[in-house]
């Protein structure tokens, strides 16, 4: 895998006391959140001449499923996304295993949560992920690397936030 493209879920509605975190819905916020990730994903890809993403790989919570159905309906050529359980409440370290297992594809586009997307970007950036800045709902960070994705080895080449 040479580029990696981590996205964080859009807005969601607020949890309830006792409810379902997995069957949480994007608001309407989140929605319109999703779609502008897709457009800027889609306008970036064709200014630098870069390849759809050939494997989308996203965690199976409701308000991940829509953010992936939304913004993957603004990248043309995109591949369905498949749902992996691992992601939901992974960790930093578990989604880089995750991302072993997938590095026969050459770009993967990963749609998961906080806190472990955020420390994955910061991880992959600087080489640790204690110090995190943050990743917004909706949130893009694409990493570029020729050496694989370890800690410190990953280029930063764009992050877009709505």
């Amino acid at each position: 895998m040479r580029e990696l493209i981590l996205l964080r879920h859009a807005e969601a509605q607020p949890s309830q006391p006792g409810g379902d975190d997995l069957g949480r819905r994007l608001s309407g916020r989140g929605e319109q959140e999703a779609r502008a990730a897709g457009r800027w994903l889609e306008q970036w890809l064709k200014r630098h001449k870069q390849q759809r993403p050939g494997r989308v790989l996203c965690s199976p919570s409701e308000r991940t499923r829509a953010t992936a159905t939304l913004a993957l309906a603004e990248i043309q050529g995109a591949p369905e996304p498949e749902l992996c359980e691992d992601i939901y409440e992974a960790t930093q370290g578990e989604l880089l295993a995750l991302l072993d297992d997938h590095g026969d594809a050459e770009s993967v586009l990963l749609i998961g949560h906080n806190p472990g997307i955020e420390r994955l970007v910061a991880l992959l950036a600087e080489g640790r992920s204690d110090e995190y800045r943050g990743m917004p709902p909706a949130g893009i960070a694409v990493f570029h690397s020729d050496e694989g994705f370890e800690p410190g080895h990953a280029r930063l080449e764009a992050f877009w936030s709505p």
